[in-house]
């Protein structure tokens, strides 16, 4: 929060902008598995059944003013409530007590990281950070070029023509052990060429192996 504030006010115009850091005032509540929708539905006073993904609704959760947004942090369909704080005690035993017909679980942010590996969800201060651009991390596809101008554009522009010397990989272990994060990486041909460093290393459940995203030269980043 600090960071992403300081930020803000760093680059905001001196004129027209007004910033107010309410972070303290909403929490979020992620719901989400494939029957995230019917149980979405029971407590809010809005249609959700078309919401398109990466899109929101303004409405109420329990008669509480919220935005409800079709998006989440695990690959799977789901829901995230942003809601005030004083009300998330309440909201969260609510959908505790009507998830219960669809075998609900409370999760923690380990199961959220093996879930977001696993489709290759980035986490921040992992595998991208401020010494990282999103040409590097393959965010590419949410850079838009053709604006005007961003901050960033130039140096972007710049990594565009004379090519990446890094690029994120996924990867998965060929033996029992975990990629661990801030581990080094070597050459298989020449074991004494450090090549990248592990960014993000879990067991993979869904697909009982270990896998794991890194930074490898350019050299090494095509697949096998």
């Amino acid at each position: 929060i600090e960071k992403d504030y300081s930020w803000l006010k760093e680059h905001a115009p001196k004129q027209g902008v007004i910033l107010e850091n309410l972070s303290d005032d909403y929490a979020q509540i992620a719901v989400q598995g494939p029957k995230s929708r019917e149980l979405v539905s029971k407590v809010v006073d809005v249609k959700i059944a078309d919401l398109a993904y990466y899109h929101f609704a303004e409405g109420k959760v329990l008669g509480v003013p919220s935005i409800i947004a079709r998006t989440g942090y695990t690959g799977e369909l789901g829901f995230e409530l942003y809601i005030p704080s004083s009300a998330a005690p309440k909201i969260w035993k609510a959908l505790m007590q009507a998830g219960s017909d669809y075998g609900i679980k409370a999760c923690g942010l380990g199961a959220r990281d093996t879930l977001r590996l696993e489709c290759g969800y980035l986490l921040y201060g992992n595998d991208m950070d401020h010494t990282t651009t999103a040409l590097e991390c393959g965010l590419s596809w949410i850079t838009k070029f053709e604006k005007n101008t961003f901050i960033g554009k130039e140096v972007l522009l710049n990594q565009k023509e004379k090519g990446l010397n890094k690029r994120l990989v996924a990867f998965e272990m060929q033996e029992k052990a975990i990629g661990r994060h801030g581990y080094k990486i070597y050459s298989s041909k020449d074991g004494e060429q450090e090549i990248g460093i592990i960014t993000s290393g879990s067991p993979s459940p869904t697909l009982t192996k270990n896998i794991g995203m890194a930074y490898v030269t350019t050299d090494y980043s095509k697949i096998g």
